[in-house]
């Protein structure tokens, strides 16, 4: 992945010097669980390509950090919601959610509303973080139905 991602940036006739994005999408059923999507742009040409790499849960993707150093925001933001691992990443550590956060949130298999409840508690004076507590029960709609 590293040797594609240096010619696409060194070579003459390609020069895609500028990293845009790194995207994770959740395959949920397929072959390969995830797909990381990397979006180049080549000022000198104008044009942009995107490279994708299917990983499943138990493999790696090597960190591009040493070919564009942009990445390693991109790539934290990826490992943080989809929990894809970045071999040799320099600082792979969570970036948009909290550090005792449990799970991957953009993964399809996380539930809507979550494991835990943040908020602030009126009598302590601070923010609390409880296990979430349902007040309804889940119920099955019938869409045919307006009613």
């Amino acid at each position: 992945m590293l040797q594609v991602l240096k010619v696409l940036k060194k070579h003459i006739n390609y020069q895609f010097n500028l990293l845009t994005c790194i995207s994770g999408v959740d395959l949920l059923g397929s072959s390969y669980r995830f797909s990381v999507v990397y979006d180049l742009l080549s000022i000198v040409n104008n044009s942009r390509i995107k490279v994708k790499i299917f990983v499943n849960e138990v493999t790696y993707v090597p960190s591009s950090v040493p070919v564009f150093h942009n990445a390693n925001w991109w790539e934290r933001e990826v490992w943080d919601m989809f929990g894809v691992y970045f071999k040799n990443h320099p600082d792979l550590r969570r970036i948009l959610t909290d550090y005792g956060f449990e799970g991957y949130p953009l993964r399809k298999d996380f539930p809507l509303s979550g494991y835990l409840e943040l908020r602030y508690h009126s009598v302590k004076k601070r923010v609390v973080l409880e296990p979430l507590q349902m007040t309804q029960e889940h119920r099955s709609y019938i869409y045919e139905n307006q009613w």
